[in-house]
């Protein structure tokens, strides 16, 4: 833009016979020459901008599904998350995921005080109680906690999940699919209906 009013200077200068310091005459086609580049400079900048400031694809897609989410009273925010540290992996690794919470709307308050939190995502470790869950699938926390009953439904949804779903965990106040966001809006009303079932046995 700098540049746009440089050469807009050097232009009102140069029609008014002081150019470099000069009088100059003539050279109406030269002076109709820097007029349009003004113009077409202008008008690159101006586009610029407006190509800035435009979402991309990705973004309205995550704007319609997280709309749709308010709509359905499921709580989206982006979650930081330290994972287990992976087979063969030296150091664990931290994630920032988008994390659906479905609300619990069905919990007495004596549930709530002796609710025992879960937490499982989609990385291989080597850690205990692992081999009670889908294959690619480690308790965060949790794991030897669930009666059997319970852990058959929780492998049951992870054996059903899409494949960017990476985590899902559970606690008194909701339900959480940690979600990438993949696929079409659709989508979500699927995950909706694959973890209601959890929410109204209370899991």
């Amino acid at each position: 833009m700098c540049l746009v009013m440089l050469l807009s200077l050097r232009v009102d200068r140069y029609h008014t016979g002081h150019f470099y310091g000069g009088p100059v005459s003539g050279h109406t086609e030269d002076l109709q020459k820097m007029k349009w580049l003004i113009v077409a400079l202008i008008f690159i900048s101006l586009l610029g901008s407006v190509l800035w400031v435009r979402p991309s694809p990705r973004q309205r897609y995550q704007a319609k599904v997280r709309m749709r989410a308010r709509a359905l009273g499921i709580q989206v925010q982006l979650a930081h998350v330290d994972l287990p540290r992976a087979r063969g992996e030296l150091e664990a690794e931290r994630v920032s995921v988008p994390a659906y919470r479905f609300v619990r709307t069905n919990l007495e308050s004596r549930e709530r005080n002796a609710w025992v939190e879960w937490e499982v995502h989609r990385v291989e470790t080597i850690g205990l109680h692992n081999e009670v869950l889908p294959q690619g699938w480690s308790w965060l926390k949790g794991g030897g906690t669930l009666p059997e009953p319970v852990l058959s439904r929780l492998v049951e949804l992870l054996n059903a999940l899409p494949d960017d779903v990476v985590g899902v965990e559970s606690n008194p106040l909701n339900l959480t699919l940690y979600w990438y966001e993949r696929g079409e809006i659709e989508r979500l009303d699927q995950l909706q209906a694959l973890v209601q079932p959890l929410l109204d046995a209370k899991i």
